[in-house]
Parts: C-alpha cells; sequence; structure tokens
C-alpha cells in the first residue's frame, strides 16, 4: 500500500534545466494525489526555492528543505519544524576544513532559509536556480566569525578549485560530532546538524501523518538521496543517479529528462 510519494527535486523532479517540471510528471501526480496518495517534494534547496519551482501544481503544499533540515507549507507559508547545526559543531567544521583547503568560503543558511549570510568573497548561487524565489529572501555579507556566530538551517562550504567530492570526504574525514556533511551535485558541500538527512525529515512528516516507512515511495539521485532512499520502503533512484544513490534503491528507473519518475508513479497506479 502506497501512502506518500516523496521526491527529490533537481536532476530527478525537475528536468537537467533546472526548472521544467514535464507535463507527463505534473499528470503522475496529480493522479497520484487523486488516489489518495500524499505528495510531498523534499531538497536540498530551501522552501522558498521549492516553492517557486511546484507552483501550480499538486507538490505546492507541505515540503522538506535542506536536507531535511526544514519542513514548511508552501502555500500557507506554515513552518512545521526547523533543525539547526550548533555554532561549535559548524565552527568547528569550519576553521578544520579552511586549514585543509585555503581558500574556501562558507554560508550560513538561517531563519527557516529565508536569510543567507555569506562569507566576504563568496561568489555563486547556493543552490541551483535560486534566481527563482517565491517569496523575498536576504543575502548579506559577513567576515567569517559573523557567518558562524548564529546556528545555521544548513552551512554551505565552498572551494574555488577543490570539487564538491574532495570537501565531502575531507568532511567525513574529520569526522567534527554535530554536524552531517553531504553533497546533492551542487558545487559546494552542505552541512546539517549530526542525524539530520532525508530521511530523518521524511520521517518526522510521516510519523505526523501516521503513516510507515513501508508505505513510502521516494525518488532521488545523489549523495543526500541516500538515507531516504534505504528509509523508504521503495526507494527509486534515477537512470541519471550517482552509483551511490543506485546502490541505496530497490529500483532504478530512467533519467529525469526521460520521465522517469512518471513512469514508476504511472506503473504503481495502473
Amino acid at each position: 500500500m502506497i501512502r506518500l510519494i516523496a521526491t527529490d527535486v533537481d536532476e530527478t523532479l525537475i528536468q537537467s534545466d533546472h526548472h521544467t517540471i514535464s507535463a507527463r510528471t505534473r499528470a503522475a501526480f496529480a493522479a497520484a494525489v487523486d488516489a489518495g496518495i500524499t505528495v510531498t517534494a523534499i531538497s536540498g534547496r530551501q522552501p522558498y526555492s521549492i516553492a517557486a519551482l511546484v507552483e501550480g501544481t499538486v507538490l505546492a503544499g507541505p515540503a522538506i528543505g535542506s536536507n531535511g533540515s526544514v519542513a514548511m507549507n508552501l502555500v500557507s507559508g506554515e513552518l512545521y519544524f526547523e533543525e539547526l547545526i550548533d555554532v561549535d559543531a559548524q565552527t568547528t567544521l569550519a576553521r578544520a576544513m579552511a586549514e585543509r583547503c585555503s581558500g574556501l568560503l562558507a554560508v550560513s543558511v538561517r531563519n527557516g532559509g529565508n536569510l543567507y549570510v555569506a562569507q566576504h568573497g563568496y561568489v555563486g548561487q547556493q543552490d541551483p536556480g535560486a534566481q527563482q524565489v517565491a517569496w523575498p529572501v536576504e543575502h548579506r555579507w559577513a567576515d567569517l566569525s559573523d557567518v558562524l556566530a548564529e546556528p545555521s538551517v544548513k552551512l554551505v562550504l565552498k572551494h574555488p578549485t577543490r570539487t564538491p567530492d574532495e570537501l565531502y570526504a575531507a568532511a567525513r574525514e574529520l569526522a567534527v560530532p554535530g554536524c552531517h556533511p553531504t553533497i546533492s551535485g551542487a558545487d559546494f558541500l552542505e552541512v546539517a546538524r549530526e542525524g539530520v538527512t532525508k530521511a530523518s525529515g521524511l520521517a518526522k512528516v510521516c510519523a505526523h501523518l501516521g503513516i510507515e516507512a513501508s508505505e513510502v515511495v521516494a525518488f532521488g539521485d545523489n549523495i543526500n538521496d541516500v538515507e531516504m532512499l534505504t528509509w523508504a520502503g521503495h526507494g527509486v533512484a534515477m537512470g541519471n543517479a550517482r552509483p551511490e544513490a543506485r546502490a541505496a534503491a530497490d529500483e532504478v528507473t530512467l533519467s529525469n529528462d526521460d520521465d522517469g519518475v512518471a513512469v514508476v508513479i504511472e506503473r504503481l497506479l495502473g
């Protein structure tokens, strides 16, 4: 029995242009809702960005952002929960990473994902397609000490030459207590509070709704989806997924550009 379908956003729900949800995928989710199934988007993006992408679809409702750190109703703006990284933990990780990778720059995402405090010199968007916003978002610049001075929903660490995979390997080796590093396909390392993943965020929402993990179908493609794909009763990796996501999933579908999510939903409903 399927009671909830959760989908990652980039390289899963949307096509490789980072903003298009195909007509077929929209129709598949609408059919799932008509069948009494709850649907939700879950992403490394923040709620304001998810909301802009899913506007006008049945996914414009409860959503989980920042890799499980924040959940919000995208229509009403009601914040369901927010998980924050402790200041001591994020400071220890950021400074240890900076010692290993000279030139590293940090961004603290706060206030339910609506405030970005970026270190002076940071260049780049915090999320792919971040220019798409459903409501105003504040950005400001600061010295590193100020970036790290308050708890974060998500801590972003970026280097001009080191790849996200290299930063991820370094953060995992450091294993700083209180921090959970991951990568999503964006050009930076993403850090959440220890124990916070898409799986933990989705589990919270499902517990509130009285839904068991066995009643959940989840779609994803990257490292930050691995825990969720393992936790869900049926995890589906995209045809364009990283090997780690494929290994965690129960099934591999077509790519995001080939409507892989819709193909599975249509089959399950059929």
